[in-house]
């Protein structure tokens, strides 16, 4: 019997792998459906009416939306006058209830998406988001300055993942 190549040999190694995959995947799939376990996505808990539209009108978006263990919350700004660091606690307080309010917390964020109005402000918004107890291991974070600033003249803006 000839010795097989080593492209027969990978070839038959991803096969395998594939259907090992696709096995396991199905088993998950038909055990999460038997049990009831189904991924489900759900509204939150809100801490903010951001989503409301004027004249009771259907939202636009929602505030926090739980999909398995994960908690994905939009954007908070701060839409009153006020300093990078006043708009900075606001906003980091306001997520900071949204997220108790929905069974997570500040140590359970794993990503931070911050967008600031003039990149000017990085320092002083760093100096205050630094302040905050992240936990032992920092979300992994974005900062950018979009074009044209953020909706509703607010000095920054956040949005975060986490688990619940």
């Amino acid at each position: 019997m000839p010795k097989p190549s080593r492209r027969a040999l990978l070839k038959n190694a991803a096969q395998a792998a594939a259907v090992t995959t696709a096995g396991a995947f199905m088993a998950e799939k038909a055990s999460a459906q038997t049990s009831g376990g189904l991924v489900k996505r759900s509204p939150l808990p809100e801490a903010s009416g951001g989503n409301a539209q004027p004249g009771g009108a259907k939202p636009l978006f929602s505030s926090a939306i739980a999909y398995g263990n994960l908690l994905f919350l939009a954007g908070v700004g701060a839409h009153f006058e006020g300093t990078i660091q006043q708009h900075t606690v606001h906003v980091l307080d306001q997520l900071e209830k949204t997220l108790m309010a929905s069974g997570s917390s500040i140590q359970k964020v794993l990503q931070v998406r911050v967008f600031l109005n003039d990149l000017k402000d990085y320092d002083a918004m760093n100096a205050v988001y630094g302040q905050r107890d992240w936990g032992s291991l920092p979300p992994v974070r974005t900062t950018v300055a979009p074009a044209g600033g953020i909706p509703g003249k607010s000095l920054v803006e956040i949005d975060v993942i986490a688990y619940i």
